[in-house]
């Protein structure tokens, strides 16, 4: 298994999405931001800081879409696509959306 930063954001995004695991991961982050027990601890001068900066900036973003989401759909919003003609609307209907895996 690779580890890249991008697989990490997206287990995270996907946690976030998940109804079922969202508070527990928002609390597991703030308890993390907070906690001196860190991958780089605090007390270094700027490298301590960076990964509570990238996780408050990830749950600000994530949380904040989720939030604007949640309240379009209270509201009833529906995004309408006006200058589609009827032949893209038909075959953007017959489109399939498929995930790529790499064959080796």
């Amino acid at each position: 298994m690779k580890f890249s930063i991008q697989s990490v954001y997206a287990w995270y995004r996907n946690l976030l999405q998940n109804p079922k695991y969202r508070w527990w991961v928002i609390l597991g982050t703030i308890v993390y931001i907070l906690s001196p027990i860190d991958i780089a601890p605090d007390f270094i001068p700027i490298v301590g800081e960076i990964d509570d900066i990238f996780l408050l900036t990830l749950l600000v973003s994530e949380v904040s879409g989720l939030v604007i989401e949640g309240w379009k759909a209270r509201k009833g919003y529906v995004e309408t696509n006006t200058s589609s003609t009827t032949e893209d609307t038909t075959t953007t209907a017959n489109t399939v959306d498929v995930d790529a895996i790499p064959v080796k």
